[in-house]
């Protein structure tokens, strides 16, 4: 991959991104056995660092790790010594003298995993930091979209909620754009300002308009942590504008994909009875996640190239 570090997808190349997913396509394969342990990375340590609340990605970073072998160190906010006022800086160079070679971190503060790569010998992979990014949930996001499509150059992906907040909205973004995607943002004018266009998208406020058009739509999370009051008059009447209902998934194209980066906001941003109108693939980029993220791994600790799986 020619990285040291996977920090975000701004500046990422289709090339960078086709690497991964030639990996992640042979781990897929791998995971699919019976037994499912790769000595590939055995003697390496990976270190998780999440400093915010997490259930999937932890996991799915975690046993990506296990299932590579390597040993693996977990670190929360919670009963660690940052509650008692240690830097992040301070926390990092402890476990760091027990000599790690990855750290994946998760952080409320954008650029926290910049600011670790900058002081470390370790690769360092963002797991999400801020409203910034959040890299892995975006390439697993796009090889979904390639393993139902086989291309998503001229795509049309509708990414639908809070845009503001997202930081897989970005990635989604930069990863599709670098890919030939077509992509729109919708929401609340609150929520997806016009000055997103800047980023090479078209923003819309009319959900109705363009559900028709696109061949992917993905639903965001409502992020109530990150936000203060209004931004919206309350839930019923965001769902009533917003919300993925099953009269909203019936405007979709037959064969378009539904999708959500999780966990799901029920009967907010999703209803359970549209996933029974179009193709939902929500399990699915879960599934693909720990393919893709034992790519990263691969890639970033193992010195790339073929990935040599036996048996």
């Amino acid at each position: 991959m020619g990285r040291k570090h996977l920090l975000g997808l701004e500046g990422i190349t289709k090339a960078e991104m086709e690497e991964i997913f030639h990996a992640a396509d042979a781990f897929s394969e791998f995971l699919k056995r019976p037994l499912r342990k790769l000595p590939t990375l055995r003697g390496k340590t990976i270190l998780n660092m999440f400093f915010e609340p997490s259930t999937r990605t932890q996991a799915s970073f975690d046993l990506a790790a296990k299932r590579l072998s390597a040993d693996t160190v977990s670190v929360s906010k919670r009963g660690s010594a940052v509650e008692k006022g240690e830097t992040l800086l301070d926390t990092l160079k402890n476990i760091e003298a027990m000599r790690v070679d990855a750290v994946v971190i998760r952080h409320s503060a954008p650029g926290a995993p910049h600011f670790l790569a900058r002081h470390t010998q370790a690769s360092v992979i963002n797991a999400g930091d801020g409203a910034h990014e959040h890299p892995t949930q975006a390439l697993l996001d796009i090889y979904t979209m390639l393993k139902e499509f086989g291309d998503v150059s001229g795509k049309r992906v509708l990414i639908v909620g809070d845009v503001l907040h997202s930081r897989v909205a970005r990635s989604d973004v930069f990863g599709l754009k670098a890919w030939g995607a077509q992509v729109t943002l919708a929401g609340p004018p609150t929520l997806v300002p016009k000055e997103f266009e800047s980023l090479g998208v078209k923003v819309t406020w009319d959900l109705d308009s363009a559900l028709p058009e696109a061949d992917v739509v993905m639903a965001l999370r409502i992020q109530r942590e990150r936000m203060g009051k209004g931004f919206y008059p309350s839930v019923r009447e965001y769902r009533r504008y917003w919300g993925i209902t099953r009269e909203r998934a019936r405007l979709m194209k037959p064969d378009a994909l539904l999708m959500h980066p999780g966990p799901v906001n029920w009967e907010v941003e999703l209803d359970p009875e549209a996933t029974e109108e179009v193709k939902t693939v929500i399990l699915e980029q879960v599934t693909n996640g720990v393919a893709v993220r034992m790519a990263v791994f691969y890639l970033l600790l193992a010195g790339g190239g073929e990935p040599k799986i036996e048996g």
